[in-house]
């Protein structure tokens, strides 16, 4: 049998950011064997993340709760509760919380390695 992963997202510490914060369950620091990345990302109300984008893998995103509006490119998505959203390699992006509640995202990679590459005066 190869190796497995089991996380619990009610353990270890998320990675706190102005905006809000994330918590990773999936990728090859915590699995070298992984091939995929996964995590749950947190918004808080009327914050949004740098526009960034992924040069090596294409991105999902699932809403567990709350609203945001997702940029992508010149194209804003509004996202609320039960969307889903594939953003493909290379697309600029980034999520703005538009409710008063936090948003609550699973996220999720085409790779292990997830790199970010963040947009300066964008």
């Amino acid at each position: 049998m190869s190796s497995v992963t089991l996380t619990n997202a009610n353990e270890g510490e998320a990675l706190q950011f102005p905006w809000g914060a994330i918590k990773w369950l999936c990728n090859d620091e915590i699995d070298p064997d992984a091939e995929m990345t996964f995590g749950i990302v947190y918004l808080n109300a009327g914050e949004g993340n740098p526009l960034h984008y992924h040069p090596n893998c294409e991105e999902l995103i699932y809403v567990l709760s709350g609203q945001c509006d997702h940029q992508l490119g010149d194209e804003v998505i509004p996202l609320k509760e039960g969307s889903m959203l594939r953003i493909p390699q290379d697309v600029k992006h980034n999520a703005v919380n538009t409710g008063w509640q936090p948003v609550t995202m699973i996220i999720c990679y085409s790779t292990g390695d997830r790199q970010t590459i963040f947009v300066e005066g964008e």
